[in-house]
């Protein structure tokens, strides 16, 4: 059996710099460290944190007044940072600056006054986020049907902008069906979908048509990874999003001579190699890493934890 090891895959630079963030503040302020939300969607890296320290809560209540609270990749919207300084906290912000440079352009067309048309899901975190800079202005569309009954308020001042974990092709589609409702519609000067979200979906487009199956190694929250998983399945491709090797079930491999393994923007490189090893362990495979689009994006650390 042949692995193609697509390359981008793994940790994003705003997800590395997140986890970071938390190691970083665990051992200068020492634990515990409270973590608003999970710090990405990854129960593997969340449980490793946690064992290091961190305390993940879902509300800044959970922490005690005056306790050091790190807000996570997604991004959290005003209210959030008022409670926090309502209740003393100490606050290191980890939120990606790709997700912040969405929370501006809302803030922007929002004061501009215009109607606001986020494309993502609602109830991920990002997308929560992002409603919270902008709430009275912003309505949540996921699908092509959400876009073509969504309503505003004055179709002249329109605007949208996505969340930017989502499907390259799905998004382009949203957005073109908006447009056809709204032509004057206004969009972000540049795309606010990740590199890291395309540069993964970029790969798996160019190496799913060589394989046989794609493994996805990510967490089933992970909105990113799922839509690895759901780009090859629409390639045609047998594809399957598992949260590691223990999840790799034998009769996805009859008959299987090439695999492609990849893993999401949240996935740590371990997983993958465990991926690896339990095909490995089945028969012996020729690994090949493939590199499609060359990476190398790092985010500085906030000045609290550099």
């Amino acid at each position: 059996m042949r692995i193609l090891l697509a390359k981008p895959r793994g940790f994003c630079a705003g997800v590395e710099c997140a986890v970071r963030c938390v190691e970083r503040a665990i051992e200068r302020y020492g634990a515990p460290v409270y973590v608003l939300n999970h710090i990405v969607h990854n129960a593997v890296v969340v449980r490793g944190l946690m064992e290091q320290g961190a305390v993940f809560v879902r509300n800044l209540d959970e922490a005690p007044e005056g306790a050091l609270v790190l807000f996570s990749a997604h991004g959290v919207g005003p209210e959030r940072w008022e409670q926090a300084r309502r209740r003393a906290l100490n606050v290191i912000d980890a939120t990606c600056p790709l997700v912040e440079k969405v929370h501006r352009e809302a803030r922007l067309f929002a004061e501009r006054g215009y109607s606001i048309v986020l494309v993502g899901q609602a109830g991920h975190d990002e997308v929560t986020g992002t409603l919270g800079w902008a709430p009275d202005h912003i309505q949540v569309v996921f699908s092509e049907e959400d876009a073509a009954t969504v309503k505003v308020a004055d179709p002249a001042k329109a605007a949208y902008v996505t969340q930017t974990t989502l499907s390259v092709r799905d998004c382009e589609q949203i957005v073109l069906a908006l447009k056809q409702r709204f032509p004057n519609i206004e969009g972000p000067p540049a795309d606010d979908i990740c590199y890291a979200t395309q540069n993964r979906q970029g790969a798996v487009l160019a190496l799913a048509p060589r394989t046989d199956l794609v493994l996805v190694v990510g967490d089933k929250t992970s909105a990113n990874s799922a839509r690895l998983a759901q780009i090859c399945r629409e390639l045609g491709k047998p594809s399957h999003l598992i949260g590691g090797a223990d999840m790799i079930n034998d009769a996805w491999l009859t008959s299987v001579r090439t695999v492609l393994v990849t893993s999401g923007a949240s996935a740590p490189e371990f997983l993958v190699q465990e991926v690896v090893k339990r095909l490995n362990a089945k028969e012996p495979c020729e690994v090949e890493e493939c590199e499609v689009i060359q990476e190398d994006v790092h985010f500085p650390l906030p000045e609290a934890v550099r």
